[in-house]
């Protein structure tokens, strides 16, 4: 009895029990005033400094092997990038600045989903303060993603028998066109996105499972779908490992989006996908993917709040299974 009080008192005390991979590295790209506000990273790790994370809860994400990033993408595509040759259209496609320190930038938050992966595997959640970069396709890339981190980690977790099946969980408003024809027919991926029909991609990507919303559907529309397909799919697929994409943008204030979720509905969300995650026991990997508010701290506020449910869902789920 002594010894279970004292693993009870070090849940209560560790305010993060799980793992974040995070970079100075992720904020200090230059994009000029481009929408996408990578400041969010520091911003979101200066909070969870706040709120009483220390340094062992993060994780320093190092640039992949190449041959890790051609699980996912084409020979051609990548030496494109490196050589900095992607024609006009291409760049047009981007959406975004082109330069080495934006490259590096991709190909670093590449490596912090693989090792989130690794993380989450041990430890049952982690958090990538980055990463869900889901519109970057095969041979190129587009909508601000040059390399599709998800789909490497997970290439990468599969050919190294870490896992034999993983499910993505895409909740950016919008379709993970790139990670859906990336792990297209692959037996071993289930690809589910929860998206708004009406705006960006107008040529949408086949998901394994895709639901689709419009403008203004709100709240309730958007838990009464995810409610019909989770936990379902998890049990019906089984996955070893779970990728969330817990994007911001939904949000009624979002410039990019229109789906009008409010806070309170966004953290129903999280509740739905990390609560009948863990209480599969299914390890997960949250990442930020977008957000696009005019006031930047909007959106820090959101990810910061699926932190905290990730958190206190942990928590519950650890406690019962000690004391079972």
């Amino acid at each position: 009895m002594a010894g279970l009080k004292n693993i009870l008192k070090s849940l209560k005390k560790d305010k993060f029990p799980f793992k974040f991979v995070y970079s100075d590295s992720y904020w200090m790209v230059d994009f000029k005033n481009h929408v996408f506000p990578v400041n969010k990273y520091r911003l979101v790790y200066e909070n969870l400094l706040k709120k009483g994370a220390v340094k062992d809860n993060f994780i320093e994400p190092a640039i992949p092997d190449e041959m890790d990033i051609l699980r996912a993408h084409l020979s051609k595509y990548i030496k494109k990038i490196k050589t900095g040759q992607l024609s006009s259209s291409e760049l047009t496609a981007l959406e975004l600045p082109f330069y080495r320190k934006a490259i590096d930038f991709f190909f670093l938050t590449a490596g912090g989903t693989i090792q989130a992966s690794e993380a989450a595997l041990k430890d049952g959640i982690c958090v990538h303060i980055g990463g869900g970069f889901h519109h970057a396709f095969a041979d190129h890339g587009e909508g601000f993603c040059i390399i599709n981190d998800v789909a490497v980690a997970l290439e990468k977790m599969k050919a190294e028998k870490k896992i034999q099946r993983a499910m993505v969980i895409d909740c950016d408003v919008h379709q993970g066109n790139g990670t859906a024809s990336i792990l297209k027919n692959k037996d071993y991926a289930f690809t589910f996105s929860i998206h708004q029909m009406d705006i960006y991609p107008a040529e949408k990507a086949v998901s394994s499972l895709d639901a689709g919303l419009w403008s203004g559907d709100g709240d309730e529309k958007y838990i009464d779908i995810l409610r019909q397909h989770i936990p379902r799919i998890y049990e019906e697929f089984d996955p070893d490992l779970i990728y969330y994409l817990a994007g911001a943008d939904p949000y009624k204030k979002d410039k990019l989006g229109d789906l009008d979720l409010t806070l309170r509905g966004l953290e129903k969300r999280d509740q739905i996908v990390i609560e009948n995650a863990r209480r599969r026991d299914c390890p997960l990997v949250i990442l930020f993917a977008g957000g696009y508010t005019v006031d930047i701290n909007d959106v820090v506020s959101i990810h910061l709040n699926t932190i905290m449910t990730a958190r206190k869902i942990y928590k519950r789920y650890s406690r019962r299974k000690i004391l079972a």
